[in-house]
């Protein structure tokens, strides 16, 4: 009887632990910043900056009481090349911070004001992608349809630019694509699956868009 007795006192102290163990656990986790997808959310976006990753993180903010009010009568949206990031904003207030991936030194991103000529959910582009033989198989990688040496039967396929939003007639826009942190593209801006659906939906034909070193 005593040794059931001493049993269950033990049970029960190991039990009461490891609850206040997860209580803390989860106090602590709280304090954390959730994230959605490719978002964090932070109470301000001065707390995301303070972030010790920043600015080459990979994950984005979004303020959803900003984000709420934001739509393409009263947006607009800041690339800066040195951070690599861009900021749709709402006035002066951030509503998305996130990463992009700009123009290489041989293709540079011109910096200037802009507004959106254009946007396409489906875009492929006319200058750059891959060329196919006759049988499906890719034999260029990284072709530039001016200079591609197509093959008897074969063809070339635009690299694919989801979620288009143009900012000049000869080939400049933002759409979604890889975004490794540093200039990579061929002056386009590329940004994340995840985020910029977000953007899209939250700017028009016309919206401003500054481009800044």
């Amino acid at each position: 009887m005593k040794f059931h007795r001493l049993y269950l006192a033990v049970f029960l102290l190991a039990a009461l632990l490891f609850t206040g163990c997860a209580q803390v656990s989860a106090s602590r986790e709280n304090k954390r910043p959730k994230a959605r997808g490719a978002f964090v959310s932070f109470k301000k976006h001065s707390a995301f900056k303070a972030r010790g990753d920043y600015p080459e993180t990979s994950r984005s903010y979004r303020d959803e009481d900003v984000f709420a009010r934001t739509d393409s009568s009263n947006s607009r949206i800041l690339i800066s090349l040195s951070l690599q990031r861009a900021f749709l904003m709402n006035g002066d207030e951030v509503a998305i911070d996130y990463p992009v991936s700009t123009g290489k030194t041989t293709h540079p991103t011109p910096a200037g004001d802009y507004t959106i000529l254009e946007k396409l959910v489906e875009k492929r582009s006319n200058l750059y992608g891959r060329v196919y033989d006759a049988g499906g198989n890719v034999v260029d990688y990284s072709a530039d349809s001016r200079r591609a040496r197509i093959p008897r039967g074969g063809y070339f396929l635009g690299a694919s630019m989801p979620y288009w939003m143009r900012l000049t007639w000869d080939g400049i826009g933002m759409h979604i694509g890889e975004v490794p942190r540093y200039p990579a593209s061929h002056a386009c801006i590329r940004g994340q699956s995840d985020v910029i659906p977000a953007v899209f939906s939250k700017v028009g034909i016309g919206t401003p868009v500054t481009i800044e070193n």
